[in-house]
């Protein structure tokens, strides 16, 4: 069953009437079958009236929804023959980032990414998407691995941020996303890096430094949290919505100011409204870009990232 955000409730109400005639004319002889079709098409129509209007703050609890695809999701959907691969060879294990090797559509990859977890034990387990530095220790040990074979890379990032815990600081995490930045930068293999949820910070661009960065249509991407922001600025998080308006953090938004490349779209109502339509688009995109981008040499590819992230904020 679906989660309605708080700005869908009018759409809630109309579901909780469905649902309802639906109880109703269960066991009787009542026909409200046309009166249920109406309602139903009421419905749809408010979900795409509402899904073709949403504002940066609207699209970032979107982002967060609690039933939204995550990275153990994608792997399930999109990917096959998934091995993954643990720790750091340094500290130890960090499960919230996961990857391994992996086919995609036919395609050897290395594919690494944040997993935030869908119910309390497993959101424990992955710490909230929230990595420490092992966790980017073994993002580059990864890369290094796909470097070596020869193998294109996918990241799939979806985190608030880097845990921001004093054990984290004790082991190096500044240093940590600085060398997982890059590497990614340094990687002489085609590298494809999708924002499916929320990407937050350092703890994003550690894992997203490619060569193309993909967009979900409702995910967001900043160097802070608009409640962040908000309470820098204002010294209050209330007004995180006008934060997350004034620091353009929406998929349209950042493919005007050529931060990223593309944006895949999403059914209407979100990804967690039907996540294997939402992976099979992610699927068609991500294969696109490691097509195109098999055609460079290695030097290439360095130069091209490069030359990406340098033209950004340029006039």
């Amino acid at each position: 069953m679906i989660s309605f955000l708080d700005f869908e409730k009018p759409i809630a109400e109309l579901e909780a009437r469905i649902a309802e005639l639906r109880a109703t004319a269960s066991g009787s002889d009542l026909d409200i079958e046309s009166e249920i079709g109406k309602l139903e098409k009421k419905s749809s129509g408010m979900l795409v009236a509402t899904y073709a209007k949403l504002t940066p703050w609207q699209k970032t609890q979107v982002a967060r929804h609690p039933q939204r695809p995550h990275f153990l999701d994608y792997i399930r959907l999109i990917f096959t023959d998934f091995v993954p691969l643990a720790g750091d060879r340094v500290y130890g294990e960090d499960e919230a980032i996961v990857g391994g090797l992996a086919t995609l559509d036919g395609r050897k990859v290395v594919v690494i990414g944040h997993e935030k977890g869908h119910d309390t034990p497993s959101r424990i387990k992955h710490n909230f998407g929230s990595a420490k530095p092992e966790g980017y220790r073994k993002a580059i040990r990864l890369m290094e691995l796909a470097s070596k074979f020869g193998l294109p890379v996918v990241t799939l990032v979806d985190t608030a941020g880097a845990f921001p815990g004093i054990e984290a600081e004790e082991r190096g995490q500044a240093e940590a996303i600085a060398r997982s930045t890059e590497a990614c930068l340094a990687l002489e293999v085609p590298m494809v890096a999708a924002i499916v949820g929320e990407g937050g910070s350092g703890g994003a661009i550690a894992i997203a430094a490619a060569n193309k960065v993909l967009m979900l249509e409702h995910a967001i991407y900043s160097v802070i949290s608009p409640e962040g922001a908000s309470s820098i600025l204002w010294r209050t998080s209330d007004k995180a919505a006008e934060a997350a308006t004034a620091m353009k953090v929406t998929a349209q938004d950042l493919l005007g100011l050529k931060v990223i490349d593309a944006v895949v779209p999403e059914p209407t109502g979100g990804a967690h409204r039907d996540p294997a339509a939402t992976a099979r688009a992610l699927a068609d995109a991500l294969g696109h870009e490691l097509d195109a981008l098999g055609a460079l040499s290695g030097p290439q590819l360095v130069r091209q990232r490069e030359d990406r992230f340098l033209a950004i904020g340029s006039l």
